[in-house]
This record gives C-alpha cells, sequence and structure tokens, in this order.
C-alpha cells in the first residue's frame, strides 16, 4: 500500500542528462519532416521556465504561492516552490477528510441510522416517542438520492410494515453522537445563512439547507408567497416581503428580496421586495439539523399515512426496542458527492465520523485529533499542517503542498484507489473544473481537487503524460488581489502543461 514517498516530495531534481541520438527511418515519400520530441530534460526545463514565469510577474508580488509538482514512478521533483509553508487550502482539505476517510472506514462503509419505539405498540399505535439515532448519515438528499423525502417516505413504509399506522407522541432526534457545535471552529459569521455554511449534527436533511421559492402577488401591495422544498411544511418561513409594481425599463429591478434565517421564528426570514407576477428562489441553511430532519421525517410519515400526534407523552419505559435500522449508500458513492461539488457538510460529516468509529466520541477535536495521527502515519512533517475542519470553510486551516503531495501520493497505494480517484472533479468535464482547462491536453485527463475561500485558491491532484505518467501536483495560491480568474488561469496552466509532457526517454 505504501509508496516510495518518504523522499519522494524533497528529492532534488535530477541532473539534466542528453538524449541519446538514434537515426529515424526513412519517411515515406511525400510526408512532411518528422518533429523529434523534446528530451524530457528540456520538457522539465520548460515546465520550470514557464511556471516561474507566470507566479513572477509583478501582478503577483504582493501574492504568496505554493506549488510542488512529482513524479512518484522516479520519485523526482520536478518543481518546488515555497512547498514546505503552510498555506490556507480552502477545499483542498477535502483531499485530506476524503483519504482519511476511505483510508479508516474502507470503500464500503456505510452510516446506520437507528428508530426505536419508546412505549408499546397496541392497535397500530406507538404510544410514546419513536426516537431516531444518527450517526451523521449525510446522504439523505436531493443530491444524492434525487429526492431528499424519497429516504423518509422508506422509513414510513417501514414503519407501516412494523405495523404502526400511528405515533401518538413525538419524532425525537435521540442521542448525541455528534456532541459540540454543529458549526466549524473558525466559519465567517457571514456565511451560516447560505448552504454552503450550514452546521452539521447526527441527523442531516437536504445537506442541511432548503430551497424557498418567493412569488409576487396579483397587484402591489397583495401578499408575497412562497413555498418550501424539498420537505414542504419546513422550515416554516415568515415573510415580511411585499408585492410592488415592475420596473422602468432601464430601472433598477424591482424583486430584490433577502432570504435568511430568521432569529425571531426559528425558521426562515423573506423580506424585500418583489415585483407583481415576480418569482424568485434561495437557499437557507438549517440552523437546528436535528430538528430539520425530524420536521421532515413528519411529514414523510403522513404523506404515508401514518399519523404523528406530537404529544408529550409520559412513559414509564427505561430503555426503547430496536424497530428497524436504515443504511446509507456506501463511502465509495459518496466520495463524489464530496469531492465533485465541494460539499462542505458531506465533508464535515465524515470528518466527525472518523472521530466516532475511532474514538467513540464524534466531536471536531476528536476529529482533528485522529486526522493529525493519520498524517503522521503517512509521514508528514508536523510542522506541515494545522487541522481545524474537515471542509476548508475554516480559516484557521493551513497546509503546505508538500502534505498534500504527500497524501495524493500514498493513497495512490491504496487498494480503493480507483474510489478516490474517479471521485475527483475531472478538467473540462464535470465537478468544479467543468469548465475550466477545456481545449487543452488536460481535458478529461486531470483529476484534481479545487479550493475557494476570499484569498485562497487551490489545485491539487494527478495529471496523466502523453507517455502514461501519472504526476501529483499541488498549486497553493494565498494573499493575491487581482481577478481570482489570474490565479486560475496559472493553475490551468500549470495542470494543462502536465498534462501535455512526454517524460519517458525516447525510443532506442
Amino acid at each position: 500500500m505504501r509508496l516510495a514517498i518518504a523522499v519522494l516530495p524533497f528529492v532534488a531534481l535530477a541532473a539534466c542528462t542528453s538524449a541519446v541520438s538514434t537515426v529515424p527511418a526513412p519517411a515515406p515519400a511525400g510526408s512532411p519532416p518528422p518533429v523529434a520530441p523534446r528530451p524530457a530534460a528540456d520538457e522539465r526545463a520548460a515546465l520550470r521556465n514557464s511556471i516561474d514565469s507566470a507566479v513572477n510577474a509583478p501582478k503577483f508580488d504582493n501574492a504568496f504561492w505554493g506549488i510542488l509538482i512529482v513524479d512518484p514512478a522516479s520519485s523526482d521533483t520536478l518543481y518546488s516552490r515555497n512547498a514546505g509553508k503552510l498555506f490556507m487550502p480552502a477545499s483542498n482539505m477535502k483531499i485530506i477528510t476524503g483519504a482519511a476517510a476511505l483510508t479508516r472506514l474502507g470503500a464500503d462503509y456505510r452510516y446506520r441510522t437507528s428508530f426505536v419505539a419508546r412505549g408499546v405498540v397496541r392497535d397500530s399505535t406507538l404510544r410514546g416517542d419513536l426516537l431516531v439515532f444518527g450517526r451523521g448519515d449525510p446522504t439523505v438528499s436531493d443530491h444524492m438520492r434525487k429526492d431528499a423525502m424519497a429516504p423518509l417516505r422508506e422509513i414510513a413504509d417501514s414503519l407501516r410494515a412494523h405495523g404502526i399506522a400511528r405515533v401518538s407522541g413525538r419524532i425525537v432526534p435521540a442521542g448525541d453522537a455528534f456532541p459540540g457545535p454543529t458549526l466549524g471552529y473558525g466559519w465567517d459569521w457571514d456565511d451560516l445563512d447560505y448552504a454552503y455554511g450550514a452546521g452539521v449534527d447526527e441527523l442531516m436533511f437536504n445537506e442541511n439547507f432548503a430551497t424557498i421559492i418567493a412569488r409576487g402577488g396579483r397587484r402591489p401591495g397583495a401578499p408575497v408567497t412562497v413555498e418550501t422544498r424539498p420537505a414542504r411544511r419546513s422550515p416554516k418561513v415568515r415573510v415580511t416581503a411585499t408585492t410592488v409594481a415592475p420596473s422602468a425599463p432601464g430601472a433598477p429591478k424591482a424583486t430584490a428580496p433577502i432570504f435568511r434565517w430568521d432569529s425571531i421564528g426559528g425558521g426562515a426570514l423573506v423580506e424585500g421586495t418583489i415585483a407583481v407576477g415576480d418569482s424568485t428562489s434561495d437557499d437557507v441553511a438549517f440552523r437546528l439539523p436535528n430538528a430539520a430532519y425530524a420536521d421532515a421525517l413528519a411529514e414523510a410519515l403522513r404523506d404515508r399515512g401514518v399519523r404523528v400526534d406530537g404529544r408529550t407523552y409520559r412513559d414509564t419505559t427505561t430503555a426503547g426496542d430496536t424497530l428497524f435500522v436504515t443504511l446509507s449508500p456506501p463511502l465509495r458513492e459518496i466520495l463524489p458527492a464530496l469531492e465533485k461539488p465541494s460539499q462542505n457538510q458531506i465533508a464535515e460529516a465524515l470528518f466527525k465520523t472518523l472521530a466516532l468509529e475511532a474514538t467513540g466520541v464524534g466531536s471536531s477535536d476528536s476529529a482533528r485529533r485522529v486526522i493529525e495521527r493519520q498524517l503522521a502515519a503517512w509521514g508528514a512533517s508536523d510542522g506541515g499542517y494545522a487541522i481545524r475542519d474537515g471542509s476548508g470553510l475554516s480559516r484557521h486551516d493551513y497546509v503546505s503542498p508538500e502534505t498534500l503531495v504527500r497524501v495524493l501520493a500514498t493513497i495512490r497505494g491504496d487498494t480503493a484507489f480507483h474510489a478516490f480517484y474517479d471521485a475527483l472533479p475531472i478538467a473540462g468535464v464535470d465537478g468544479t473544473i467543468s469548465t475550466r482547462m477545456k481545449g487543452t491536453p488536460a481535458e478529461g485527463n486531470v483529476h484534481a481537487k479545487t479550493g475557494y475561500v476570499d484569498k485562497a485558491r487551490s489545485l491539487s491532484g494527478y495529471a496523466t503524460t502523453v507517455d502514461g505518467r501519472m504526476l501529483i501536483f499541488s498549486a497553493l495560491c494565498n494573499n493575491w488581489t487581482v481577478p481570482t480568474s489570474e490565479v486560475e488561469a496559472v493553475q490551468n496552466m500549470i495542470a494543462a502543461r502536465l498534462a501535455g509532457m512526454r517524460l519517458s526517454p525516447a525510443a532506442q
């Protein structure tokens, strides 16, 4: 499982050697003269020159670049700049989280959610509460299941199969698999209303956000109506938005609503203005993930004809009876949903799951220590990382290019490597680089993870050369002031050049 990675990020560039000349076979009459491939030494020099020229441009005088490119087959370092320095990795943290999850949990790992009756079942009625013991399953979502309500309706069908058509008590999120804050350490307050900034707990519904659609009335002053998805009845939405006349040509748009968490009502708030007959939508994060799951499950039960009274039920039992346990899709199917769109909540669920499985306590502090032990086991330098969450949303995460390359190289030796490799975005094809590097040798070739928070842009992964050598690279940039697209252009250029290289000696 281990590669000869112990020296890989630190070896010096191999000495340049001249290619051996060969006498080519005569070309067919009328054919253009052959173009000799550039010797490997020239390829490497050209790569170094092109990267140096790009990152040393005056527009990047205030930027901080960290780049490492290695050839694991030869244990050669092709390029290194600030490779041991620490950078905010943004979502390149998901490389570490995903690799650690695959290594420690295995590609076939499934989340378990238990449904327990606290009370007796008599005459098709559970006379008490339905307890739900979650362990962080992040797959009950539109993203993973196409309809987040579908697996909840299956739970309702399982209840009916167990002879339960009514729950006289409540649906109660039980247990505390993920103790502590639902939000990550150092997350930006401004992010918390958005889907990507939602917190994570033992129970997750639709990656802990809802889509709210608001529609203007038929005339100015008419009520604004709203609907929610994927659950129809949650979250509760308080509407202070007003219907206004449409904008005149050239005037500012009349539809300008704001969607955010409602600190007063405990649901969502829609405020601002919406033009007559217009509609708009936005995603709002749940602040109470367990409650959001319970509300959606209650709706699914009612849709399947299972009545939920919701009364507080005084029961004298000291324990419940497990009715059934549901299993998530395997980790090999979860990884693409994590890496390709860079999904923060799946990353945080895996982060805490690593701790739960290793220590019995799924807290962020425990998760940090588990990840640190895994990085040490992989041979990463103690000073090459500072871990605070699993997604990279925290501005207190720091990772060196050396650490990322070491992780990418080590997981390459895992028997389940293709589950990891196939989960990464593919240049010009899918995920967060679906529109990048099109029309270059990187298209359909480079598998790499992006990362982006303010003033941190990352791209790390694998590029296969023209002659079939898989190279590993990490290109991190912090603290620039030019448009982000100019940072991306340099990273794109690096990946495309790697995919277009020929490193094997010319045929003898």
